[in-house]
């Protein structure tokens, strides 16, 4: 359910994320509340709420009085650009350098990658 290895408010906002990014939630359709989400996780209402302005505040989510908090426009495709940037830092960056280091180059290195997916 959440990830445990995380702050609470944060592991709440990549749920959120991912419902996102699969479906779950569509562009212009509400989330679930505070409420909701802390009696769904077994969490405070205020750790629920914190992730959830989390969201709001990186422009994935909006809020509209009265109504609740729905999923931004555009909130799909920039919660991918950013999950694709921080996959180059964490993964293509480190790669990159290892590939340096042992001397294989970059046309070679997109052969083993190539290889690798085809199994």
């Amino acid at each position: 359910m959440l990830d445990e290895s995380k702050p609470l408010f944060i592991a709440v906002a990549e749920q959120i994320e991912d419902g996102i990014l699969d479906g779950t939630y569509p562009e212009d359709t509400p989330v679930p509340s505070t409420n909701e989400l802390a009696a769904f996780l077994r969490i405070n209402p205020a750790t629920a709420g914190k992730g959830l302005h989390r969201l709001a505040d990186a422009g994935v989510l909006v809020k509209r009085r009265g109504v609740g908090m729905f999923v931004a426009h555009g909130a799909t495709e920039l919660l991918r650009q950013r999950r694709r940037d921080s996959f180059a830092r964490a993964y293509i960056v480190p790669l990159l350098r290892e590939a340096a280091h042992l001397g294989i180059d970059p046309r070679e290195l997109t052969e083993m990658i190539t290889k690798e997916a085809s199994r």
